[in-house]
């Protein structure tokens, strides 16, 4: 990451106010692994406290409670990105910032929810305003569509092709995130990824090269991937590190768990879980 600093200005704070935007929470959960939800109400408060509305109750929110430790990505519709790391403190039920969440028009005029609960965080760190290189990641982009099949197997079907084909769009926003020696989850961008086969995702890597190479190869990440009609799709695999395939050097992801993370359900898809029967009304 690059040079950080420890406080939001009053522009910062105004630019990222809106719901509509890309903000992106990563957790630990109890495996000590990383997860990373989309949550849009995250916003900065104040110089050195952030908060978000909780209106779907997902994994997300039990992990925060029990590892305090939280990284986040803040991008807004002119592509300026903020990374960073925060810690959750404590949650309300009420006050102004309740008030102030659930007068934001996303959730003021619509009839099934509102936001029931505000959790605050205390600022760690954070980069930015950057802007996102597209250049860049265009270039990257185009290395991983000629690469790629050089990385493919003949396996069993992991992700459904519904599944695979939010990671596998051209236009899809990917991340990746894996635990940095300190214990807090990091997000990277990785929009140039693409899947090899169904189970096997790959990137050029670069842009946010030194970044990518700071991942230990053979450690468990994330990626999230999602597109602009709010698909979304989360998965852990094993990171296989950076190899140079037809002469492009390629991260790889081999995918071992996956979780749709789009309400109003959410749950695995990666290993199937059995269907139970309800029987408890």
């Amino acid at each position: 990451m690059k040079s950080s600093n420890h406080e939001f200005n009053t522009e910062e704070i105004g630019a990222l106010g809106p719901t509509e935007k890309v903000a992106l929470v990563a957790t630990v959960n109890p495996d000590g692994l990383p997860h990373v939800s989309l949550l849009t109400s995250l916003q900065p408060v104040g110089p050195a406290r952030l908060v978000l509305g909780e209106f779907s109750r997902g994994l997300s929110k039990d992990f925060m409670q029990r590892n305090n430790n939280i990284g986040f990505l803040m991008m807004t519709l002119d592509r300026r990105l903020w990374r960073g790391a925060a810690r959750w403190t404590h949650l309300a039920k009420e006050g102004p910032e309740y008030q102030m969440m659930n007068e934001k028009p996303m959730f003021r005029y619509n009839t099934y929810f509102g936001i029931n609960t505000v959790h605050y965080f205390d600022l760690v760190e954070k980069t930015g305003p950057e802007a996102l290189p597209m250049g860049a990641i265009v270039r990257s982009a185009l290395k991983t569509a000629f690469a790629r099949g050089g990385a493919r197997r003949k396996i069993s079907p992991v992700l459904k092709p519904f599944a695979l084909s939010i990671i596998d769009r051209m236009d899809s926003l990917k991340f990746l995130s894996c635990i940095d020696g300190r214990g807090f989850p990091v997000i990277i961008p990785v929009i140039q990824c693409r899947a090899a086969d169904s189970g096997r995702l790959v990137f050029a890597a670069s842009p946010y090269a030194e970044e990518l190479a700071a991942v230990p190869k053979g450690a468990t990440v994330a990626l999230f991937a999602m597109t602009m009609k709010m698909e979304d799709i989360l998965v852990r695999g094993i990171y296989g590190g950076v190899r140079s395939i037809r002469g492009v050097p390629l991260g790889m992801l081999d995918i071992t768990w996956a979780y749709n993370s789009m309400p109003p359900v959410h749950g695995q898809i990666y290993p199937e879980t059995e269907l139970a029967a309800v029987t408890d009304f």
